[in-house]
């Protein structure tokens, strides 16, 4: 299978369906093809149809690619599934339902919907500790997002309607990123995640918000904090890793997306902090990656809308 970099490869690669079912295989089924519905690796494959048949017998006997994956139950085809994935995953500040309406023919509120079952690919759930010694601390931070007002910084300590929380933690040794919408900004929240995300011994850098707190007595970590007041930078205390990660978040949600309704803001985070945990590597590498994880989940247009009737 040829290396993909650029978009245009991608495009050219995809058109054919044969192709696009070979790509998803490789990422899926490294080991060879398995039933989703049993494990079985008895199956054939029925290449007029492009779906594979399981020789052991159950309701659901026939499979294609998509089943268990984002793609599952879309009549849009692959070819177009894997373009828009492609810009998506390589577009620095995201990319609009209505570009990607224009760019591979569906409508707007089909581009939307694919959208979000990207995003819901592209949502890590780390099992994993972030750990941080001196050398290499883990920056934890907040910021305010939406509202008609022009975001804000929660160091400005504004408690202004509208506006949405988002909690961020960034790893200096890794440069890896986690990030999510939280409900409010008061200690228990903020800790913990904190204690949820940050192993034993860890050193935590923050600004001087009064929830960080009495993190010292925990998990033995050592807490700095930089007061935003007075100063940004006290040597190697401070936040200014995942500050810039906000920038990139609001340079999106600004001038790429618009209008995010607060329910969807956490499905805008993941996708801009997988782009940023993949942003090393050519542009094929990083789609690989997304492709890779559409596998196991599945996004209703109920579960996303609470609606029941798809409009498109």
């Amino acid at each position: 299978m040829e290396t993909l970099k650029t978009l245009q490869q991608a495009i050219v690669y995809f058109s054919n369906p044969d192709n696009c079912v070979a790509y998803l295989v490789s990422k899926r089924w490294k080991d060879g093809v398995v039933c989703p519905n049993c494990g079985s690796k008895e199956v054939k494959y029925m290449a007029s149809r492009r779906v594979w048949q399981c020789k052991t017998r159950h309701p659901k006997s026939q499979f294609s690619v998509k089943v268990g994956s984002v793609y599952e139950d879309s009549a849009i085809g692959l070819d177009k599934w894997l373009t828009a994935t492609w810009m998506v995953t390589n577009c620095k500040n995201g990319v609009s339902s209505y570009e990607i309406s224009r760019s591979i023919g569906v409508t707007q509120k089909s581009a939307w919907f694919m959208l979000h079952r990207i995003r819901l690919a592209m949502r890590d759930e780390p099992k994993n500790t972030f750990g941080g010694h001196w050398q290499n601390p883990i920056e934890v931070d907040e910021t305010y997002v939406g509202g008609k007002a022009k975001n804000k910084h929660l160091s400005e300590r504004r408690q202004e309607e509208k506006k949405t929380i988002v909690m961020g933690m960034l790893n200096r040794e890794t440069r890896q990123i986690r990030a999510k919408v939280i409900p409010h900004a008061r200690r228990e929240v903020l800790q913990g995640e904190i204690l949820k995300n940050v192993g034993f011994n860890a050193h935590v850098f923050t600004d001087g918000h009064h929830g960080y707190e009495g993190l010292d007595k925990m998990k033995n970590f050592t807490h700095k904090t930089v007061n935003h007041i007075n100063q940004y930078v006290n040597g190697r205390v401070h936040t200014q890793g995942i500050e810039n990660f906000w920038a990139l978040l609001k340079r999106g949600l600004a001038g790429t997306y618009v209008a995010v309704e607060p329910f969807h803001l956490n499905a805008y985070v993941d996708e801009q902090v997988f782009r940023y945990n993949n942003r090393k590597g050519h542009d094929g590498l990083r789609f690989g990656t997304c492709v890779e994880k559409t596998f196991g989940k599945r996004l209703t247009y109920k579960q996303l809308t609470g609606k029941t009737e798809v409009p498109f």
